[in-house]
């Protein structure tokens, strides 16, 4: 049974788990069970220092990070040393980015005139790799944790802008030219037809960032202070450590699933109407 919201947006039905659901949900942990499985036979047949199997990953993991008492949910004091320090810069430097992307990105999108003169910049800025910055940062911000979100900031703010243009700009004329026979202020054409109708874009936008982040927060962390996961990976690269780095690269993979899925739920709340509104329309 659909609903109709008060704006005339056909709301979808809740959607029960059906077999087919639970089909999907069997083949995308078989696969990578499966992938598990091989690996773990690959491993022992080679015998190789440099390729443990994944069950010794696995088991290094939960000591470093999950052998804690029930008290502290089984986290062991490494995760505060180890994992909050790189989370907090990451979204820290994620969310400094979202910010002026979506601001920067509105202003741009409807203005041509500002356009025309920003783009040529933010075209050449993003083709930029940030880790050739670098040496820059260091001179400027030194080898803290400023240096770090900033290369962070500097490197997810592409996608999310870029995004938020083309969401701004793809706004359906129609709507905007209702408003302005309405003679709605900006306030509301901006919070009512303008963000809503290019949140999907900016969400898409942002979770494209959302891994750059994990990527550039590693390479921000191989350099300077000796703190947090990408420090870890490399010093334990270093002197032969194997296990350690094969754990650390696991718990990066572990959080950009879970980054993502927890993104994907947000996205899924905020933008529900857009889908409601395609399927109402087709």
């Amino acid at each position: 049974m659909t609903t109709t919201t008060w704006i005339g947006v056909v709301r979808p039905p809740r959607r029960a788990i059906t077999s087919r659901h639970v089909g999907q949900f069997a083949i995308r942990w078989g696969a990578l069970l499966a992938l598990g499985i091989v690996w773990e036979i690959a491993a022992r047949a080679a015998g190789s220092l440099y390729f443990p199997p994944i069950s010794d990953i696995i088991r290094r993991f939960a000591e470093r990070w999950l052998s804690g008492p029930p008290t502290s949910l089984f986290l062991t004091e490494s995760v505060s040393t180890d994992i909050v320090p790189s989370l907090v810069r990451m979204l820290g430097g994620w969310s400094i980015a979202v910010v002026i992307g979506v601001v920067l990105g509105v202003a741009i999108g409807r203005s041509r005139v500002l356009g025309d003169y920003i783009e040529p910049i933010v075209h050449f800025a993003r083709a930029i790799p940030p880790p050739a910055l670098l040496p820059i940062f260091f001179i400027l911000l030194g080898f803290g944790n400023e240096m770090r979100v900033s290369l962070i900031a500097f490197a997810v703010l592409w996608p999310v802008l870029l995004n938020t243009i083309d969401g701004v700009r793809s706004v359906e004329p129609l709507h905007l030219d209702t408003a302005r026979v309405f003679e709605m202020d900006r306030g509301k054409v901006f919070f009512g037809i303008v963000l809503p109708s290019a949140s999907p874009k900016i969400f898409a936008g942002m979770r494209v960032s959302l891994s750059v982040a994990l990527i550039v927060m590693v390479i921000s962390e191989m350099v300077g202070q000796q703190e947090g996961i990408g420090s870890i990976i490399l010093g334990a690269q270093r002197t032969y450590r194997m296990l350690d780095m094969w754990s650390g690269i696991l718990l990066l993979g572990i959080l950009g699933y879970v980054l993502n899925a927890i993104l994907a739920l947000v996205e899924s709340r905020v933008t529900r109407w857009h889908r409601g509104a395609r399927e109402g329309v087709s």
